[in-house]
């Protein structure tokens, strides 16, 4: 079967009215005030259906589904579908009989919704068609479209403007030590500063306490000059003697007073 025996449905209606009208007097168009809209000639259903590039408005009853009069669109807005000029819910319809005979019929909807679906459901399928001829001409002459060229032509340049781009220094980064990618943890509240090596090949280098001078510097500290209390103390012959023989004579306390070292 080929594609253009499908028949799909565009448009379903509960309701319309038909109308017998007079003959158009004068080229400005059919007007539904000449029509005897309370007096509908016949009541049905509306169906539009699409066959290839051809639709169909087609009425038919509305409990048996038989049809009373159908009318070929090939296309829209055109001859064969007409609105009035006073009235969006009215239309003029060109019905044909299969035998060469053609009358021009009104109908009108009740509601504007529907009217203004069936205007949508001619138009959605005459923009199909329109694209799909147009696709096939493309497919016949895939050269007759414009080319784009896209080339320098003679004497044409181009110019590059590229701005600098910086980067910016994150301020979250952590301390490292120089001369190495190892970064430094903040030391914990209350601790001191931990000694930072300098870099290689630097001058002031601290150089560490040798054994000898850490010999010296408890020395001086057992016993220096400069505090009197300290040269008294380990001028005696036996301090710690007097602290175990203590008594609870007054004289022994005195003693053991003057032997210790107020920080």
């Amino acid at each position: 079967m080929a594609e253009s025996d499908y028949e799909s449905v565009l448009c379903v209606k509960p309701e319309i009215h038909v109308y017998r009208i007079p003959p158009r007097a004068t080229n400005r168009g059919y007007r539904a005030a000449d029509w005897k809209l309370d007096q509908p000639d016949w009541t049905g259903r509306l169906r539009i259906t699409a066959k290839g590039n051809i639709a169909y408005i087609k009425l038919e009853d509305r409990i048996s589904g038989e049809l009373f009069a159908q009318s070929p669109v090939d296309q829209f807005p055109g001859i064969a579908v007409e609105s009035v000029v006073d009235s969006s819910r009215y239309f003029v319809i060109r019905i044909e009989d299969g035998n060469g005979r053609r009358a021009f019929i009104g109908i009108g909807f009740v509601d504007r919704g529907d009217a203004f679906d069936f205007n949508v459901g001619l138009q959605d399928h005459f923009k199909w068609v329109k694209q799909q001829s147009e696709l096939a001409k493309q497919a016949q002459n895939p050269d007759s479209g414009p080319k784009l060229d896209l080339g320098f032509k003679e004497g044409q340049t181009i110019k590059l403007s590229i701005g600098n781009v910086r980067k910016k220094e994150n301020s979250s980064t952590k301390p490292r030590l120089p001369g190495t990618g190892i970064g430094l943890l903040p030391p914990p509240p209350g601790a001191k500063a931990p000694f930072l090596l300098p870099p290689p090949g630097s001058q002031d280098v601290m150089q560490q306490p040798t054994q000898s001078s850490s010999a010296e510097m408890l020395t001086d500290f057992d016993a220096p000059e400069s505090c009197p209390v300290l040269a008294s103390h380990t001028a005696s012959t036996d301090v710690w003697g007097d602290f175990a023989t203590a008594t609870s004579s007054a004289t022994n306390q005195v003693a053991q007073s003057t032997n210790w070292v107020q920080f």
